[in-house]
């Protein structure tokens, strides 16, 4: 905080508009569109799952604030925490992902396709992998290493060489 000496009538006018527009900085940052930021209540900590009842919505009013934070508590719900989320800190969205699709060593099922022909068999997943994402996989029956892309369904679909 500053103080500053004030000589006069016209001073302290000058003073006063100084102090009302400091005061009112804030909310005109948050009437200009600065939106919503989600900040936790309580600490996540690396590998948690990120749910409603730890988020709260505030109101930007630091007009410096810049970056990749969640602007929702819909875009962070469901998420994983990448590093520590401190209560009443902005989430910025690279220290989340998405939760994996198939875990290493569980049980899925490999697809291949060529033309009109599929072949199906079990496999076994080498790594963790998201939706979109190639991971190498054990098939069960062979015991060969092949890569394929994970599907949404917790499938993995293996491409032709």
């Amino acid at each position: 905080m500053m103080f500053c000496r004030v000589k006069g009538i016209l001073g302290w006018g000058a003073a006063a508009a100084i102090a009302i527009t400091a005061f009112a900085a804030p909310q005109a940052a948050v009437a200009a569109g600065m939106g919503y930021a989600v900040v936790p209540t309580t600490t996540i900590y690396p590998g948690e799952t990120v749910s409603g009842g730890q988020l709260q919505e505030v109101e930007v009013t630091n007009p410096n604030l810049r970056g990749d934070y969640a602007k929702s508590i819909r875009q962070v719900e469901g998420m994983i925490s990448k590093r520590t989320l401190l209560p009443g800190r902005t989430i910025s969205v690279s220290a989340l992902r998405e939760p994996f699709t198939v875990t290493r060593g569980s049980s899925i099922r490999l697809i291949f396709t060529l033309g009109a022909m599929t072949i199906s068999a079990a496999g076994s997943p080498l790594e963790d992998g998201m939706t979109g994402q190639l991971v190498r996989v054990r098939n069960m029956d062979s015991g060969v290493i092949v890569s394929g892309t994970v599907l949404a369904d917790g499938t993995i679909h293996v491409a032709a060489k």
